[in-house]
């Protein structure tokens, strides 16, 4: 499958979307652990029917040590018992914030209480942002169809 379009190539959407990479990177540093960001994107992702992410944040995770098991297993973390508990909040802010339509309340006050037992203002603030930042790129990716496999970990910086 070919992308519908070369995003990269129009200079305004280039620059909209290096914008959103530059945000994500602004995250580099944050507390939050790199584990439970990337559990998050994948598991948004996935929702979202993004391939170009979903292999993308596998690769990432997988490059940054997380197993296998865990990698199959977030799709199903509700009945997995291989995340923590701090991981499990994330996990449902992640699908709440994702599936924003799903509910008229949007994220309810039982999840985002759960997360804050687990992080500090800061890293919720952060999770808040990698959530809205991989939901953005989901959807990019899934309009313009970029396909799934070519991600190498390490290509955007």
């Amino acid at each position: 499958m070919e992308a519908r379009l070369d995003i990269m190539a129009r200079p305004n959407a280039a620059k909209a979307f290096k914008h959103i990479v530059a945000a994500g990177k602004a995250l580099e540093n944050s507390t939050l652990p790199l584990s439970t960001q990337e559990l998050v994107k994948l598991r948004a992702s996935q929702i979202n029917g993004c391939g170009f992410c979903t292999d993308m944040h596998t690769k990432d995770a997988a490059h940054a040590g997380e197993t296998s098991l865990r990698l199959n297993l977030v799709a199903a973390w509700r009945e997995a018992t291989v995340f923590t508990e701090a991981e499990r909040a994330a996990l449902e802010l992640a699908e709440q914030g994702t599936r924003i339509a799903d509910a008229a309340g949007g994220v309810t006050d039982e999840a985002w209480a759960n997360a804050a037992k687990y992080y500090d203002e800061d890293q919720l603030a952060d999770l808040v942002c990698v959530i809205a930042i991989i939901n953005a790129f989901n959807r990019g990716n899934v309009m313009i169809q970029t396909p799934a496999g070519d991600y190498q970990p390490g290509m955007f910086g």
